[in-house]
């Protein structure tokens, strides 16, 4: 854990160099002593250092990575197998490697957070509320942030170290990624996001600061994850329904206070021009990762999101990775009687593709749901919405190997004043919601059907079929015609049975979240990860057989990646590998 002594080691250089003679006992210019950091100026400033770190992350460790490539939700894209090769050996999985500099790099990130937030909450602590009011409010804070990191690296690793604000150097020394149990681990991140939940304000004043709904609704996800209680072969043994009942209040008492609503339109979700304007704007965002540009800084803080999304163009530069899967694209697909999904056959090979506009136009026959052309860009269509940008065939980097289509949420057109170039890529400001109100109301619902009451999981499903439906007005092409053929409809109550209900869950999940993120997480929690990719692989040999044909998931062992080589040498063996991989 060398990561973390960094802190230690630069706060005690001061300290440390004072011990000399007594003619150097005084303050050195330029250095920062532990009496001027321990003030409540000092913490504050300390605590904006730590939301820095927030999704602090660059082009190459952003959640996707981790995530939407191992969920069959899309291809790496980019310019071939060897271009970011550590990507191709995530989305076939059988050669992920644990000395993989990229695993490393994501350890460390997510620990230097963490270490921001302790140090900043230790000096909270350590003061009194008569010296600073906001001891309380700013104590939860942190250990919300705290929280929210250790909420990715267990997604992500699985067994991890956990480190508060109480240990001091020779404590860290000795702590073990396999001191807890997984569902310890759990109730470790629950606790610090239930005090958090406790004891911040509804209203939290500025942007970007967590407060109360933003605490609650990490509190729901991480019940929603510790309640998959799982086996040694992380395949799950227990549905903890005491955990489902919480979400349920929870997510109750979140709707009850009325400060989040779906948008009527599900662009405004993505779109610079709807983002939240003040802490207390009535929206669907409910935490999110602000992004600036113009800010005093060479290039601001871009969505590093996006920063590998974009088409090949003069306008957008590169660099044409994260392209959505033909599995995705067909998971659209809806039934043209009932605009209900194709839960068996949506992914037949034989079935006409989409890949192209043209694709689109040849099959009238073909119906979707609108929120496909929300979160897929095709060739010869409006890219993101742009009437006078058509995405042109030559914008695909690399389409023999990864197809025609790319990703559209995380992107923001050329000419949003929110767009920049950064040296050699462009981003946006535009921000990334980590939780929407939607995403809230599916853990809901996913609760209510694990209890069995199948109706209010139901509507609430339906809630966000409707606004689909109702989700068209940009889908249009320059003519004005919808740029795809579009039909969505409710779930009936008629055949809504426990087993249909928890599929339908799960489908509305994917294609409601699809490319933000997420999806290889939830597959794992489910226990289903193995089982999709390797089903998805099946299929995905034979269409992208230049370099799928050795895509291979091994269940026990790829639902969580490889503890960074490095950290276990650097440990001298105290952490130990996760299974399967010391092999």
């Amino acid at each position: 854990m060398k990561s973390l002594n960094y802190l230690f080691v630069i706060l005690g250089f001061a300290i440390l160099s004072l011990s000399c003679e007594d003619y150097l006992d005084v303050q050195p210019k330029g250095t920062i002593g532990e009496e001027m950091l321990n003030t409540p100026e000092m913490v504050e400033k300390m605590i904006i250092a730590a939301y820095a770190h927030v999704e602090h992350d660059y082009e190459v460790q952003a959640a996707w990575w981790f995530s939407d490539l191992r969920s069959g939700d899309m291809y790496k894209g980019g310019g071939g197998v060897s271009d970011q090769a550590w990507g191709h050996d995530i989305e076939v999985s059988s050669t992920i490697q644990v000395t993989r500099a990229e695993f490393n790099t994501k350890w460390v990130r997510h620990y230097v957070a963490i270490s921001r937030a302790n140090n900043a909450l230790a000096r909270i602590n350590n003061l009194t509320e008569a010296e600073y009011p906001d001891k309380i409010k700013r104590a939860a804070e942190m250990r919300f942030l705290r929280a929210f990191q250790y909420i990715q690296l267990k997604q992500i690793f699985n067994r991890v170290v956990w480190v508060d604000e109480t240990m001091d150097e020779a404590q860290l020394l000795e702590e073990s990624n396999v001191k807890y149990t997984s569902q310890e681990l759990w109730d470790l991140i629950i606790a610090d996001f239930r005090y958090a939940a406790d004891n911040l304000p509804e209203d939290n004043l500025d942007v970007g600061r967590a407060n109360k709904f933003s605490a609650t609704s990490f509190l729901v996800k991480a019940l929603m994850f510790a309640a998959y209680e799982q086996n040694e072969d992380y395949s799950v043994n227990n549905v903890n329904m005491d955990k489902m009942r919480e979400v349920v209040s929870l997510v109750s008492w979140i709707q009850s206070r009325n400060r989040f609503i779906l948008n009527d339109d599900f662009a405004k979700n993505f779109l610079y021009e709807f983002g939240t304007k003040g802490s207390t704007e009535v929206s669907e965002s409910v935490f999110a990762v602000q992004s600036s540009i113009n800010d005093g800084t060479p290039f601001g803080k871009l969505n590093m999101f996006s920063m590998l999304s974009y088409i090949v163009t003069p306008e957008y530069g590169c660099c044409g990775f994260r392209q959505p899967s033909q599995n995705l694209v067909n998971a659209y697909k809806t039934d043209p009687a009932t605009g209900l999904p194709l839960f068996d056959n949506f992914n037949d090979n034989n079935a006409p593709q989409f890949q192209q506009g043209s694709d689109i136009d040849a099959h009238p026959e073909i119906t979707v749901d609108p929120r496909l052309m929300h979160t897929v860009a095709f060739v010869d269509r409006p890219y993101k919405y742009d009437l006078t940008y058509l995405l042109p065939t030559s914008g695909i980097r690399d389409p023999q190997l990864y197809g025609y289509t790319m990703s559209l949420k995380e992107i923001e057109t050329y000419n949003c004043t929110c767009y920049t170039a950064a040296t050699f890529f462009r981003s946006s400001s535009l921000k990334r919601d980590l939780i929407r109100y939607a995403e809230v109301l599916l853990w809901k619902a996913e609760a209510l059907i694990q209890l069995g009451e199948l109706e209010e999981a139901r509507l609430i499903i339906n809630q966000l079929r409707t606004r689909a439906k109702n989700s068209t007005s940009r889908l249009i092409m320059p003519d004005g015609t919808p740029s795809a053929h579009f039909k969505i409809e409710e779930y009936p109550a008629a055949g809504w049975t426990r087993d249909y209900a928890w599929r339908a869950l799960q489908w509305e999940v994917r294609l409601e979240m699809a490319l933000e993120g997420k999806h290889g997480f939830d597959l794992t929690r489910w226990g289903v990860l193995g089982d999709v990719l390797n089903k998805y692989y099946e299929v995905e040999k034979i269409r992208r057989a230049q370099y799928m044909s050795n895509a291979l998931f091994t269940k026990g062992k790829h639902e969580y990646f490889p503890i960074p080589n490095n950290q276990i040498t650097y440990s001298k063996g105290l952490y130990k590998q996760n299974p399967g991989y010391d092999q």
